[in-house]
């Protein structure tokens, strides 16, 4: 019998390289000297694609008439139109779960660089400063403030049970309140104005495209901190480098960019941001557990029908197929 072949269009992490090739036909396109030669003469024979990032929408979609599943590499995927793919009866999952606790745990690394100054402090003592006098005191403390997330998930959550244990209260917006002890408020203008910590945590995509915009950031003051750990569209970064500039708000940390691996230049140059190069779940062990569920994502379906962990946009399609 033959094994389900499946498309990798780009490189991707080791465990995912290894299980799907010990499990199925696996196409390398980006080895491939004309990629789009491979795609045609092997579109019939394709069943599956795994991804860590390469863009899917329904032209790509349509080039693959035997597709049954896109398994993507990372909770985010709004690079794959999961809607389209599920009207092309496409399933996509993704690897949540996993990678919850790095992510959250970067996230308060990230708040405490960012309110207490930390990578400026060290960048002070390499420079040799420290000898002509102290660090200056920094502005912000974490105590007595309160976080308000948007998008209170599984990782807003991991985040929100760290926050409390620093003493930070927490609310929250989300588009229908959750049965939870923390504050809901119906917007996120709402949400900014009662809150000086902001801390984002929602897919990106078009439907949250510069969600954070400069009535935001105006309404969370300025002694607010921003905080981005999920996708860098949500996030106006010409409103963002703005707002730093002129003091609307204290501060910013940043994972996560609207170009990738471009920054904005504006906040190259500001001294109230902290900006990192998009390493939230960037570990080794917990990499390969995203890789693994790719690979245990694309087994479980060929072996029993059912997928561990389809996106939502996918959910009724399973369903559908199962019965």
């Amino acid at each position: 019998m033959s094994r389900p072949t499946v498309l990798m269009p780009g490189p991707m992490n080791e465990t995912v390289l290894t299980g799907t090739a010990e499990h199925f036909d696996v196409i390398r396109l980006w080895e491939a000297d004309d990629p789009d030669a491979v795609l045609a003469e092997r579109a019939k024979d394709i069943t599956a694609v795994a991804t860590g990032g390469t863009a899917i929408d329904g032209a790509f979609l349509d080039r693959l008439p035997a597709l049954r599943i896109v398994a993507s590499f990372g909770v985010g995927y709004d690079k794959i139109d999961a809607v389209a793919a599920a009207e092309r009866g496409v399933v996509v999952t993704n690897t949540p779960g996993v990678l919850d606790d790095e992510v959250a745990d970067t996230a308060l690394g990230l708040l405490l660089m960012t309110a207490r100054e930390l990578s400026r402090a060290e960048r002070y003592l390499r420079a040799g400063s420290w000898p002509d006098g102290a660090y200056p005191l920094t502005k912000a403390t974490l105590n007595g403030r309160t976080m308000g997330i948007l998008g209170l998930g599984r990782i807003g959550e991991a985040i929100a049970h760290r926050a409390q244990a620093f003493g930070i209260d927490i609310a929250y917006h989300n588009r229908h309140p959750k049965n939870v002890a923390y504050t809901y408020y119906t917007t996120l203008l709402e949400l900014a104005t009662a809150v000086d910590i902001l801390m984002i945590v929602i897919p990106g995509g078009e439907e949250t495209r510069h969600l954070v915009n400069a009535e935001v950031l105006k309404a969370l003051g300025p002694d607010g901190i921003l905080i981005n750990i999920a996708r860098g569209t949500v996030v106006d970064e010409a409103a963002l480098a703005e707002a730093l500039a002129t003091n609307t708000i204290l501060s910013a940390g940043l994972d996560v960019f609207e170009h990738e691996p471009q920054v904005h230049p504006a906040l190259l140059d500001l001294p109230n941001a902290v900006l990192l190069p998009h390493v939230g779940s960037a570990t080794i062990p917990t990499r390969n557990a995203m890789g693994q569920l790719v690979v245990d994502n694309l087994r479980s379906w060929f072996d029993n029908g059912v997928p561990l962990t389809p996106v939502q946009e996918s959910a009724d399609l399973v369903r559908k197929l199962n019965g």
